[in-house]
């Protein structure tokens, strides 16, 4: 069961842009022309996170989307679906490709990723604070094979706690759908290859991810709660609220995005495409993760060093 599930997490880590590169059917009536301030006024009629940035007679339309979204919650898709129709290009996340080579070996190492080496326990690389919180989390349990497993692996378990939605309404698949069949142009940022990250998992010693394991503790902790308070700061525009989320810091510090080799090139492929789509003329409609956009040093931070003015709710903690 931990071996498919992983299987899956990986599949779904993989999935990322790849809609946009599939032929789209007949495109609809165009629409009627707009100009870049009623665009933005749509798009923020979403409810979410959005931020816009000029540059000469470019405009790029950042929308800070997060994982996790439940199908009934409710915001306004058909708003950001008018905003990407009037759009001239579209950006994506990261793309993965995966080969079906790449999930074989995935499943042959398994062994190697969901278990500690030979003679080794969670307790010879956690805090006692930390094995203090795994006690309790998991008190009553028959089975202790938990003391075997490696902190990702634990964290990937603990994760069922936190109220997460694994089948939710991701933000980038609304944009995608209505983009592909109006054939707006769409791009990745960037790609991820497989074996790259499957690389990643099997060389990684355990305590990479002990930073992970412990923010899923605390999310865990908070249970479904702290997911519904992190939806709820999200669509009330709390950038920073998101960002200081224990179930937020989780999935950024937990595999693939906390992948030491793929964390800083994921934020340096969206300053680099947000940067390129500000010399073309016309709106880019952006879908890029919030944290890459609202964290410390991040996409929004770097575009105001450059001496651009990045239009939308605030991203920093209050006092900062």
């Amino acid at each position: 069961m931990k071996s498919l599930f992983l299987t899956l997490v990986f599949s779904a880590a993989l999935g990322g842009a790849a809609v946009a590169q599939t032929a789209p059917p007949p495109a609809p009536t165009a629409e009627a022309p707009a100009s870049v301030d009623d665009i933005v006024v749509v798009a923020r009629r979403a409810g979410l996170p959005i931020w816009t940035v000029d540059r000469g007679d470019s405009t790029v339309i950042l929308v800070g989307s997060i994982s996790g979204v439940p199908r009934n919650y409710e915001w306004r898709p058909e708003a950001l679906e008018q905003a990407t129709l009037r759009s001239q290009r579209v950006l994506y996340p990261i793309e993965g490709r995966a080969s079906p080579a790449d999930v074989l070996r995935l499943i042959w190492r398994i062994r190697t990723i969901t278990r500690l080496p030979d003679g080794r326990t969670i307790a010879d690389y956690a805090s006692p604070e930390l094995m203090a919180q795994l006690e309790a989390l998991h008190a009553g349990e028959r089975s202790q094979n938990w003391r075997r497993e490696p902190p990702l692996i634990q964290s990937l378990d603990l994760m069922d706690r936190t109220g997460l939605e694994r089948r939710g309404r991701a933000v980038v698949g609304v944009v995608s759908d209505k983009a592909r069949r109006a054939r707006i142009p769409g791009d990745a940022v960037g790609v991820v290859r497989g074996d790259e990250l499957i690389d990643g998992l099997l060389t990684a010693p355990p305590e990479t991810y002990l930073a992970c394991l412990a923010m899923t503790v605390e999310a865990a902790q908070a249970g479904p709660e702290g997911a519904a308070k992190r939806l709820d700061d999200w669509s009330h525009l709390r950038v920073a609220a998101v960002l200081a989320n224990p179930l937020d810091q989780a999935l950024n510090l937990c595999w693939p995005s906390g992948d030491p080799e793929v964390a800083p090139m994921l934020r340096q492929k969206w300053l680099e495409a947000t940067d390129q789509a500000l010399g073309q003329p016309g709106v880019t409609l952006a879908v890029a993760p919030l944290r890459v956009l609202a964290e410390p040093d991040g996409v929004l931070d770097r575009l105001e060093a450059a001496g651009l003015d990045p239009r939308g709710p605030e991203w920093r903690p209050v006092g900062e």
